[in-house]
């Protein structure tokens, strides 16, 4: 995949940039051709006469309807979510996973007015979490089903929480004005001066969500990238070892290393010990933006850790595993990117807001990282495809040089 050198744009306040700004270029003629199509799209679109005409039209109608809709799901898009939040919270999938029951069962069980609990399921059924069975009784829907005993995605869903609660006035979080948003607090290590002096109070809530979502990723950057013809992997951001885990059931040779801050590494050893894989772990307690990392891996894996940074100190954290490395060692680099195939709502959208109220990172494009990771001093930048790219992106690099033997 190739990066954009460095050089490409000039430095801020330099007289190149200046030149650039004051003399933009000059437009080919298929952009001024789109722009005239826009234009005239536009107004077209927003014409009253054109809209009426439209839901009239045989031809024109089921456009203008399913338009419609996208444009209402847009608008009850959070009482959607909230609907979700509450058969969550009620532990309703588990409950239907052991057979339908009725609305009266469920109510009874629940603690909910009949009257009131059949509309949550009717809401439910309309966004396919349940369904209506015969006789009155309501069993697992398409989307219901999946998240039966699914620890990464409800965790994810009780979390929005504090989201949904910063984006209460979203002009607000965009001008900056207001208190911290609660979410910039949650992932305090993301912003800190000196991430590795938080107390663990202040780490492990991060660090247990980052654990209890690692299943939805983890088993597609590995098979993206098998690990097991390296001898030694190195987990930057480890966290509670889920994705080392993982990694030791791919891989049963493989030396296992994590570095993370001093209060999230004790909850790794314990992972490491219960599952018998404390022979093959070392765990080192640091902080990646002040701290050298430990060497002795021919393997760094970041996963989910890059899009949580600022460009400045993204460039920091890849420019420290690139000197841990040996000559020929391999990046690892696995999360969410911005343009994903078929994925745009998600780097754009969602964590492009997402990541504005942390106060920390940005989704970047493939091509955004690639050209971070060759300031780095990185090769060979390739990305891999996995299963669902709305999920995980992976990229892997490698450093200059020949590996040793």
């Amino acid at each position: 995949m190739p990066a954009r050198p460095a050089s490409a744009e000039p430095p801020a306040g330099t007289a190149a940039a200046a030149v650039m700004i004051a003399t933009p270029r000059r437009k080919s003629w298929h952009e001024r051709w789109h722009d005239r199509w826009c234009a005239w799209r536009d107004g077209v679109l927003t014409s009253p006469g054109f809209q009426r005409r439209a839901a009239r039209s045989w031809f024109l109608r089921p456009i203008a309807r399913r338009r419609a809709r996208a444009l209402f799901d847009l608008v009850a898009g959070f009482v959607y979510s909230q609907v979700l939040l509450a058969c969550v919270r009620l532990k309703l999938f588990e409950v239907l996973a052991g057979g339908p029951q009725t609305a009266a069962q469920l109510a009874s069980r629940f603690g909910i007015e009949a009257a009131t609990l059949e509309r949550l399921l009717t809401a439910a059924a309309a966004l396919d979490l349940v369904e209506l069975r015969s006789a009155g009784r309501w069993g697992l829907g398409a989307l219901g089903a999946p998240l039966v005993g699914n620890e990464a995605i409800t965790s994810m869903v009780e979390h929005h929480a504090v989201l949904y609660a910063d984006l209460q006035d979203p002009l607000t979080l965009l001008r900056g004005q207001g208190p911290p948003p609660a979410l910039s607090r949650y992932w305090a290590y993301a912003t800190a001066a000196a991430p590795g002096q938080l107390p663990p109070g202040e780490v492990n809530e991060y660090s247990a969500l980052m654990s209890a979502s690692q299943p939805l990723v983890a088993e597609e950057v590995l098979d993206a990238y098998p690990v097991a013809h390296h001898r030694c992997l190195l987990d930057v951001g480890g966290g509670q070892g889920r994705f080392l885990a993982a990694a030791a059931r791919r891989a049963p040779g493989l030396q296992l290393m994590l570095f993370d801050l001093p209060g999230v590494v004790p909850v790794a050893r314990e992972t490491f010990t219960a599952l018998g894989l404390a022979d093959r772990t070392r765990v080192f307690a640091g902080d990646f933006t002040r701290d050298a990392l430990p060497a002795g891996a021919d393997l760094v894996s970041l996963i989910r850790v890059v899009y949580d940074h600022p460009d400045a100190r993204a460039l920091l954290i890849l420019r420290a595993v690139f000197r841990a490395l040996p000559p020929g060692g391999t990046l690892l680099l696995a999360e969410p990117m911005a343009g994903a195939p078929g994925a745009p709502r998600m780097g754009d959208a969602y964590f492009g807001i997402y990541l504005l109220a942390m106060r920390g990172g940005r989704a970047r494009t493939a091509a955004e990282l690639a050209a971070l990771l060759q300031q780095a001093g990185f090769v060979q930048m390739r990305e891999r495809p996995t299963p669902i790219p709305l999920q995980v992106g992976v990229i892997v690099a490698r450093k200059p040089g020949l590996a040793g033997p």
